[in-house]
C-alpha cells in the first residue's frame, strides 16, 4: 500500500482504466463467445476482478447489477467450500447456490484463481443467465427450490486444465439446452482465463507483483467517496413503502433507510413474509439492488467495489419476502428484486428529491417458451423485455427500458432466427406513459406466436398488472401491463400456461411514472408526441392541458397557445398545481 501511495496520480488513473478495460474486454469475450441469445445479445452477465482477498475491485460496464453486486458478496463462500490453498493453476470453480450467489438457480457463478510464477494473485469472476437447468423451467410456479433445476454447489468445474466430465454429465443429463448451456459455461471459463492473460500482462509492465496495493488503493478511495456522498444528506430516518403485484395476492415492501453521520443502514423490515411461489428473494440479492439503488441516486460516479459497499448496511428479517428460508422457491426472484432501487429512490426523495427518479415498469419482463419445432424436435427460449422507465427530475424517462437490470431486448430478426417464435408485433405502447413535467417512459406492446400448429407453453413473469408506477412531485402514474391472447382471453402474469397452436398472445408492458406536474410541460414537447403517434390529441387536452390543432402537413400538430394557456389556468385548481 505505500509503495502504491507514492504513485502520481496520473499513473493511478492509468492502472485504473487499464483494469477496467481488462474487465471489460473480459466481459465482451464472453458475450462474443456464448452460444445463447440471454448472454450475446441482451448482456445478461457481469464479470470482475478481485484481490487475493476476494475482494472485488473492479467490474465491467457490461453486465447487471443483480448479478455483479452479488457476486461481490460470493467469492469468500467459493474459498471457504475450497481454499485458496487447495487450488492450482487451471481451475475454474462453479456454483448456482441461489444463497451464496445471484439468487436463483438460472445463473451460473465462474470463479478462476490467476497464478504468476506459482503464487496466486487474484480472481476472475463472472455470472450469466443459463438458458435451462431442468425442473419446471424458469418461472414462479415452483413451492420449492427443489423443483426450479439442478443445484450445483460450489465445484471444480475444470481442475488443473481439464473439465471436471462428471459434472458436465450431469448437467446434460438434467437441462433441455444442454448444447447451449454446455457452451456457455466453457465460454466463462474462457472469459476469465482471457481476463487473468491481459492482468499478467498489465502486471508485468509495470512491475506491480501483485494487485494487492492497487486493490487497497482503489477501494480505499471509493469507501471514502462513498462516504462523502452519505454524509452529504441530511441525519435522519427515511422510510417508503410499496406493492407489487405478488402471485395471486399483492406484496408489501417496506423500506427504513437510517442515515447517521457517513453510514447508511437499510431496514426492511415489516415487508411481506415469504411467498409459497418461486418469486422469493434472497438477502444476497436484496443487497444487490439496494447497494445499486443507493449508488444510482447519490454517487453514480464512484467505481463499484468492496469499498464502496462498505459503508451501506443491509438488513431484512429472516424470512421475509427479501430474505427467504431455504428451501423456498426463487426462480422469478427479479420479479420482487428489480423493485429495491424504485422504492430506495422513495424513500430517499425526501433527503434528495432532485437525485431521484419516479418509479418505473421496474421488473424485467421475462417470457418462456417451449415447445416442438415443426420438425418435431423440442425447444425452449427465453427472452426479456423491458417497460416504460421513470421520469428523472430533469428529463423523460426512457421507453421500452429494463431499468434497473439494464438489461436489453433481443432484436425480433435474432429471436426468429435462432428459435421457432415469431414476433408478429413490437411497437410502443400508446398513451403509457406517466404524464408529468418530465414524462414517464413508454411501455411496449408485442405479439408473439410459435410456427406450426402444435400448442406451447408459455412461462410467464411479469408485474405491475396491478399497480402502476407511481409519479414523484406532482407526477402521474404510468399504466399498468397486462397479458392475453390475441382472441382476448386474460392471461395470468406469473403462471406456465398452454397456449394453443396457432394462438398469439398480446403483451402490454406497463409505463414509467411522471415527474412534476403534467400541466408544466413544455407544450411544444406534448405536441412531438402526438406527431410520433404515442400520445393522443384527447390525452394531450385532458391530462397536460395542451390544445393542438393540424399543421401545415396531414398528420401533424401544432400547438394552440392561447387555447392552451386558458386551458392550463382552468385545469391548475383541480389538479392541485
Amino acid at each position: 500500500m505505500s509503495e502504491m501511495r507514492r504513485l502520481d496520480p496520473i499513473l493511478l488513473e492509468v492502472l485504473w482504466n487499464r483494469l477496467i478495460s481488462v474487465v471489460e474486454e473480459q466481459a465482451r469475450a464472453l458475450m462474443r463467445t456464448s452460444f445463447t441469445s440471454v448472454v450475446r445479445e441482451a448482456g445478461d452477465l457481469s464479470a470482475g476482478v478481485f484481490d487475493r482477498r476476494g475482494r472485488m475491485v473492479a467490474q465491467a460496464v457490461t453486465g447487471t447489477p443483480g448479478h455483479v453486486n452479488a457476486m461481490a458478496t460470493s467469492v469468500h463462500h467459493f474459498l471457504r467450500e475450497i481454499p485458496a490453498e487447495n487450488l492450482q493453476e487451471g481451475d475454474a470453480l462453479v456454483t448456482n447456490n441461489p444463497w451464496q450467489a445471484s439468487g436463483h438457480l438460472n445463473d451460473f457463478t465462474v470463479i478462476t484463481p490467476i497464478f504468476r510464477d506459482g503464487a496466486l494473485i487474484a480472481y476472475f469472476g463472472n455470472c450469466c443467465h443459463a438458458l435451462d437447468v431442468g425442473g419446471r423451467g424458469l418461472g414462479a410456479d415452483a413451492r420449492q427450490v427443489y423443483e426450479e433445476g439442478l443445484f450445483v454447489p460450489v465445484t471444480h468445474l475444470f481442475r488443473c486444465g481439464e473439465p471436471n466430465e462428471e459434472l458436465f454429465r450431469l448437467i446434460r443429463a438434467n437441462v433441455r439446452a444442454p448444447f447451449e448451456v454446455i457452451g456457455d459455461l466453457y465460454a466463462q471459463a474462457g472469459s476469465n482465463d482471457l481476463g487473468g492473460a491481459r492482468l499478467l500482462e498489465m502486471v508485468e509492465e509495470f512491475n506491480l507483483g501483485d494487485i494487492e496495493a492497487l486493490s487497497e488503493e482503489v477501494c480505499s478511495r471509493s469507501e471514502s467517496a462513498m462516504r462523502e456522498a452519505i454524509q452529504a444528506l441530511p441525519d435522519g430516518v427515511y422510510e417508503n413503502e410499496a406493492y407489487t403485484d405478488g402471485f395471486d395476492q399483492p406484496i408489501k415492501l417496506v423500506v427504513s433507510i437510517h442515515v447517521e453521520g457517513d453510514e447508511m443502514h437499510v431496514d426492511y423490515s415489516g415487508s411481506s413474509p415469504q411467498s409459497e411461489r418461486g418469486i422469493n428473494v434472497v438477502l444476497n440479492y436484496t443487497a444487490a439492488y439496494t447497494t445499486f439503488g443507493v449508488k444510482c441516486a447519490i454517487s453514480p460516479e464512484v467505481p463499484n467495489n468492496a469499498g464502496s459497499f462498505r459503508p451501506l448496511h443491509v438488513s431484512a428479517p429472516e424470512g421475509c419476502i427479501l430474505n427467504a428460508r431455504h428451501p423456498a422457491p426463487v426462480g422469478a426472484r427479479h420479479i420482487i428484486g428489480h423493485f429495491l432501487p424504485g422504492v430506495i429512490h422513495g424513500a430517499l426523495a425526501r433527503a434528495a428529491p432532485e437525485k431521484v427518479l419516479a418509479e418505473g415498469s421496474d421488473s424485467l419482463w421475462n417470457t418462456q417458451i417451449t415447445g416442438y419445432k415443426k420438425d418435431g424436435e423440442p425447444f425452449t427460449y427465453v427472452f426479456f423485455s423491458g417497460g416504460g422507465m421513470g421520469a428523472r427530475p430533469t428529463e423523460d424517462g426512457l421507453s421500452a427500458t429494463a431499468f434497473p437490470s439494464g438489461i436489453r431486448g433481443v432484436p425480433a430478426e435474432v429471436i426468429e432466427n435462432i428459435s421457432p417464435v415469431i414476433m408478429h408485433r413490437r411497437e410502443l405502447r400508446p398513451d403509457s406513459e406517466g404524464p408529468g413535467r418530465y414524462r414517464g417512459g413508454f411501455g411496449q406492446e408485442m405479439e408473439i406466436g410459435v410456427r406450426g400448429d402444435s400448442g406451447w407453453n408459455l412461462s410467464a413473469m411479469y408485474d405491475r398488472t396491478r399497480f402502476p408506477a407511481r409519479g414523484m412531485r406532482g407526477g402521474l402514474p404510468g399504466a399498468v401491463g397486462s397479458v392475453r391472447t390475441a382472441s382476448g382471453e386474460p392471461l395470468h402474469p406469473k403462471r406456465q400456461q398452454r397456449i394453443a397452436g396457432g394462438e398469439r398472445v398480446v403483451l402490454s408492458l406497463p409505463g414509467g411514472g411522471g415527474y412534476g406536474s403534467p400541466l408544466e410541460r413544455d407544450p411544444e414537447l406534448v405536441a412531438r408526441d402526438v406527431d410520433d403517434g404515442l400520445v393522443s390529441v384527447e390525452r394531450a387536452r385532458e391530462v397536460y392541458g395542451v390544445v393542438l390543432k393540424e399543421g401545415g402537413h396531414p398528420g401533424t400538430f401544432i400547438v394552440d397557445v392561447e387555447a392552451s394557456t386558458h386551458l392550463r389556468e382552468d385545469m391548475k385548481p383541480a389538479s392541485g398545481a
